[in-house]
């Protein structure tokens, strides 16, 4: 809707930025002013990604001139459109404008009609460059990079900013909350992009053998040591290094990532001589490494070497405004990997998605879609076909509170629901554990089920 489009009109001369902010107002646009280039800029870096659409800006201003603040406009915000406006500009201000990434330049006087055409057409291409930019899935592999919340548009302007420099990036965020997926990104996006991309799970090597997993090892070493290994510092040269679950390593390794950090140099265990490395690193962490450092498990000298660029990856429930399109996303690439019918989610599916919380993040929503996929029935994937996350959100009975039945009977059936659907609750779903919790067999579970209209799915 226009009425939550604003445009930002920068101009020393406030004749102009009335009468233009009148117009544009008039056709409900939203209007923010500004005199000179620096407060221009203040004010886009004060404000949240999308916040402002548009910016017209004069070309001849004291201080910081049209095409500097244009430059710095477009670091700031490579997406922002710039309508460039001048009473006495050249060819040549023109060319360079367009250049610097200037939508179009309008000569004063400004003819309105004009005017709100190029402020159109400028808004309708950044509009379908958002949306080619949110749809661009990459369904045939895993990673899924949707910007919809106001907490992933920050962390995407963040990121356009990091991935072209050699800066080191911390990310920080919760487990499955799709910090490899950015460092990817980032690589992706950074000079180094043609270049490997090498990762290494810190959490996941045994100590004893993480230092020859890092800097290689020399054949005898160590018993095992048949061959020369390279390590991952070595393979990633050129390129990124990714240090996931950077927390988990121990004091002494810490000791040695620092040193070759300061260096650029690494040492094989088992000697062979220094190696000079030329590796962008990127770590991650789903740990506070401030209360990590205050309890003397993490190095604070290896902390700040790594956090030049420190980025917090937001959790799933904080990013509602991209789940459903996530979600589906990934139900077109499962189905396809499965060879099944694409579905999509119906209607109490998607209330049930958005009233979870996630605490598995991305990685538990593509394995609950995974699991939907194979086992759904129906043209639509329904909130039945999310077994455990329907059986977690089954509503909550009020023990105070319950129907005028006309016979014991009834009433005992109508408690022995609610029971076994508790149970179930607590269970997470997971039919086995509930049916021997209940002391039940699972067969006797189900048909229990059954005759009291509550049939449920296993986890």
């Amino acid at each position: 809707m226009r009425s939550q489009l604003t445009l930002l009109i920068v101009d020393d001369e406030p004749g102009i930025r009335r009468s233009l902010g009148e117009s544009l107002s008039e056709e409900g646009y939203a209007v923010l002013k500004a005199e000179h280039g620096e407060q221009a800029l203040e004010l886009l870096e004060a404000s949240d990604p999308d916040a402002i659409h548009l910016m017209l800006l004069d070309v001849w201003l004291p201080g910081l001139d049209g095409l500097e603040t244009l430059q710095r406009a477009k670091a700031l915000r490579p997406d922002l459109p710039v309508v460039m406006i001048s009473g006495h500009a050249t060819i040549d201000t023109a060319l360079q404008a367009t250049r610097l990434g200037a939508f179009d330049f309008l000569e004063k006087p400004i003819d309105l009609e004009r005017l709100l055409v190029v402020v159109g057409n400028a808004l309708k291409q950044r509009h379908l460059e958002q949306e080619n930019q949110r749809l661009h899935l990459e369904v045939e592999g895993d990673r899924f990079f949707l910007a919809e919340s106001p907490a992933m548009k920050r962390l995407l302007a963040d990121l356009r900013l990091v991935a072209p420099t050699e800066g080191r990036v911390l990310l920080t965020g919760e487990n499955g909350s799709g910090k490899e997926e950015i460092a990817r990104l980032i690589h992706e996006q950074s000079p180094r992009a043609r270049a490997p991309f090498v990762e290494v799970n810190c959490a996941a090597i045994p100590e004893e053998l993480i230092e020859s997993e890092l800097f290689g090892h020399q054949k005898g070493a160590f018993t095992g040591a048949v061959r020369d290994q390279k390590g991952k510092f070595r393979e990633a040269h050129g390129g990124t290094l990714f240090l996931d679950e950077v927390g988990d390593m121990s004091l002494k390794t810490q000791a040695k990532v620092l040193r070759a950090l300061q260096e650029g140099r690494i040492e094989p265990v088992g000697g062979g001589g220094a190696v000079g490395v030329d590796v962008r690193v990127i770590a991650a962490t789903n740990k506070d490494l401030g209360e990590e450092i205050k309890a003397g498990r993490f190095r604070e000298d290896l902390y700040f070497r790594l956090a030049v660029v420190p980025l917090r990856v937001p959790p799933l429930r904080e990013r509602t405004e991209e789940l459903i399109t996530l979600a589906e996303a990934f139900l077109l690439k499962l189905s396809r990997r499965y060879g099944r019918p694409a579905r999509r989610l119906g209607p109490d599916a998607k209330d049930l998605l958005l009233a979870h919380d996630w605490p598995g993040n991305v990685r538990e929503l593509k394995n609950l879609m995974e699991r939907a996929v194979i086992l759904a029935r129906g043209a639509d994937i329904t909130a039945r076909d999310l077994g455990p996350l329907a059986a977690r959100h089954l509503p909550e009975p009020d023990p105070f509170s319950f129907p005028d039945f006309p016979s014991l009977k009834e009433a005992r059936e109508w408690f022995e629901g609610v029971y076994i659907q508790r149970e179930i609750r607590l269970q997470n779903g997971n039919m086995t554990r509930a049916a021997e919790r209940l002391g039940l067999d699972r067969s006797n579970l189900y048909k229990r089920l059954k005759a009291l209209g509550l049939e449920t799915r296993e986890a």
